[in-house]
């Protein structure tokens, strides 16, 4: 009996040693595969960003297939497929552009000189002990010893029937006269651009629908509306209009900027003039 118990015994501890490592067997094996769902899962997303950033990533590396094509509804087109019409259209607003620009350059310069030749005068004339040294002091070129000879030259030939005239009305009529004339100088070329940009946007309105008109043509002689049919001759004939404006924009802020400044300068010649009147009135009377 104590024998068959030891037996049992045995048997039964051997047994339990065995079950208890299946189990523990069993438990690592699910430990491993709960460690594992995580990593897979983790891992999934990672190839699967990697799969969608690679397209990605190569996608700027191709080549642009349009890359070397030149772009056929430029000016070079234009220029190449228009007609005597569209082509004279585009020469003259080119033209009114450089008239435009020239006028706006050379008259700077001009009033940039009337100011100068305003401080000269103010400077050396009325310093000067009579009004013949105060004029030869004056530079040649300077439209304010222009306006001093003008002066000089009325005081001096108030004789024969010309004595009948009032000797004020006469300086007067003398000096207002040469002021006349320098207005009249500094205001060359401003008709130039008030002309070109009230004028420039119709033009190239007339371009756009001559150009408009012939794509018309074109399409109805194909007999196909398609967009790369249109899109070519309406977008070449929109750049006579963008090309007008253009043209006329800076003539328009030119013609009055230059305006602006030819009023700030004619102040300092009626200021120069009225002053001479004076000058020369006073001198008569002595």
């Amino acid at each position: 009996m104590i024998k068959h118990f030891k037996t049992f015994a045995l048997s039964a501890g051997l047994a339990a040693t065995l079950l208890f490592g299946l189990v523990g067997h069993a438990q690592a094996a699910k430990t491993k595969e709960a460690a594992a769902a995580p990593a897979a899962v983790e891992a999934a997303p990672q190839a699967s960003a990697a799969a969608v950033v690679a397209p990605i990533a190569a996608a700027p590396a191709a080549a642009d297939p349009h890359a070397g094509e030149e772009n056929p509804y430029g000016l070079k087109a234009l220029w190449g497929q228009g007609d005597i019409v569209a082509k004279g259209t585009l020469l003259i607003l080119v033209l009114m552009s450089m008239g435009s620009w020239y006028v706006l350059i050379t008259k700077f310069f001009e009033q940039n000189k009337v100011a100068r030749f305003a401080k000269q005068a103010q400077d050396n004339f009325w310093s000067a002990s009579n009004v013949r040294q105060g004029t030869d002091a004056l530079d040649e070129a300077s439209p304010f010893r222009f306006i001093a000879e003008k002066g000089l030259e009325g005081a001096s030939k108030h004789t024969g029937m010309l004595g009948a005239i009032n000797f004020n009305d006469w300086v007067t009529m003398s000096i207002q006269r040469a002021i006349n004339n320098v207005q009249s100088r500094m205001q060359d070329g401003l008709a130039l651009l008030a002309t070109v940009g009230s004028t420039a946007p119709f033009v190239g309105l007339f371009g756009t629908v001559w150009g408009i008109y012939n794509a018309l043509v074109k399409i109805g002689m194909s007999g196909q509306a398609s967009i790369d049919k249109v899109a070519g001759p309406v977008g070449e004939s929109l750049i006579m209009t963008a090309i007008g404006l253009a043209v006329a924009v800076p003539a328009v802020l030119g013609y009055n900027w230059l305006v602006r400044r030819n009023k700030s300068a004619m102040e300092d010649v009626n200021a120069f003039g009225s002053d001479l009147h004076s000058v020369l009135l006073g001198t008569n009377n002595k």
